[in-house]
């Protein structure tokens, strides 16, 4: 049983009861899509919500109507009829016809991966800026939606003397939805020109920014190293608002910044919306990709990182690979005497995972546990040592300001 849910029990809190939906496909197979919905469970626990059972189907691709098969689609009526549950979360972003579709069996709220995401990050948005990024990414997803919102007018639609009521109230919403995301996008816009003033006027300090998937410990590297007090949390996007804080080693300032983090399946809308956001990520001198070691599948969010990083285009940039939460890294057992058992990278240790790739990149990869301050000192060091070879190369004049680290002088 996953830890949050361990929790939630020994709390005794109430939360909104849902089911989990996924589908087993050619291209996503049953071991890929027990992720998908260990992930998607702890999405709706952030959200708020306690998943009280899933369902699975094997199909050639989804069902164009209702996502699953009517059969499967029966059996999750019967149980949430059974016991009283609210929610159904799709694993994948559904069509506005499938969720109409599917509603009208259900009887229940309907969300998919891409609302559930937008609701936790409404949830989250602290400042003015992250709230209308987050609220033009809804809109964005509302507006081809809009038809199933009003059902109620459907036996409106034909008949004699019939026609018009339930389309002119759709296409009356669906211009205020337009109007608003135009103003929305044209805010965004406002505040994107104020930020580039603020960027412009902090100067030629080397730019550092924190990147990786959502929940790998950039919020908590952040405090360790900047000594501030960011927001940190054990669920996902913890952070939205970007935050850049000074940053002194051995003398040496630059700015540090933890964006947003990064998750498989990120819905376009937030990756359109939340691009002037990650200009900290485009206009940063260094990286720092975090990557929590301990999750079994780092080695894919590594790469989902990366592709939002050639989104984005930076990709190219010097980056440091920090491997983060070492103290909780546990390989799996394996059984020697197991003739049959064919040992994976799943059972590697830590010294063995450093043997690997991990060895080619860059100079070595770093291990560390921000939370316990594991290894701080070498990755102080690292980090010295890239932003003083940048800050050299900027300023020349300055070499003999900045000596090779010292470690006498860590603090």
């Amino acid at each position: 049983m996953c830890n949050f849910v361990v929790m939630i029990e020994k709390k005794n809190i109430t939360l909104e009861k849902a089911v989990l939906i996924g589908v087993i496909t050619r291209d996503q197979d049953e071991e890929k899509s027990r992720e998908y919905l260990d992930e998607l469970e702890f999405l709706t626990f952030t959200a708020g919500g306690h998943v009280v059972k899933r369902f699975t189907q094997k199909m050639e691709m989804p069902n164009p109507k209702t996502f699953i098969g009517s059969g499967k689609m029966d059996d999750v009526r019967r149980y949430v009829e059974d016991n009283d549950v609210g929610t159904a979360i799709f694993d994948d972003e559904l069509s506005a016809a499938q969720e109409r579709n599917i509603s009208k069996i259900l009887n229940i709220k309907i969300l998919d991966r891409t609302n559930l995401i937008l609701d936790i990050f409404a949830q989250r948005a602290q400042t003015s800026y992250a709230r209308t990024q987050v609220e033009l990414a809804q809109c964005e997803y509302l507006l081809p939606r809009l038809r199933g919102m009003w059902t109620h007018l459907e036996r409106q639609k034909g008949g004699i003397g019939m026609r018009g009521p339930g389309e002119t109230e759709i296409e009356t919403d669906r211009r205020i939805v337009r109007d608003k995301i135009a103003l929305l996008k044209a805010r965004i816009k406002t505040i994107d020109k104020q930020m580039a003033v603020q960027r412009g006027n902090r100067g030629k300090m080397v730019r550092v920014a924190l990147v990786g998937y959502t929940n790998v410990g950039k919020s908590t590297l952040m405090n360790v190293i900047s000594k501030s007090e960011v927001f940190a949390e054990n669920k996902l996007f913890a952070t939205l608002d970007t935050t850049v804080r000074k940053v002194v080693i051995q003398n040496l300032p630059f700015l540090l910044s933890d964006t947003v983090g990064f998750i498989r399946k990120l819905p376009t809308q937030l990756v359109e919306s939340f691009k002037s956001t990650l200009d900290e990520v485009r206009e940063a001198d260094l990286l720092l990709h975090v990557v929590d070691i301990s999750h079994p599948n780092f080695e894919e969010h590594i790469e989902s990182v990366n592709k939002i990083l050639g989104e984005i285009e930076s990709s190219d940039k010097p980056t440091i690979m920090v491997f983060n939460k070492i103290d909780t890294y546990q390989p799996e057992p394996f059984d020697d005497s197991d003739l049959v058992a064919v040992r994976t990278r799943a059972h590697y240790s830590l010294d063995e995972w450093k043997s690997t790739w991990m060895s080619k990149v860059g100079k070595n990869a770093l291990f560390i546990s921000a939370l316990n301050k594991q290894n701080l000192e070498d990755f102080k060091k690292r980090v010295y040592n890239e932003v003083r070879e940048i800050h050299v190369t900027r300023f020349p004049y300055n070499h003999f300001l900045y000596p090779d680290y010292n470690y006498e002088n860590f603090e």
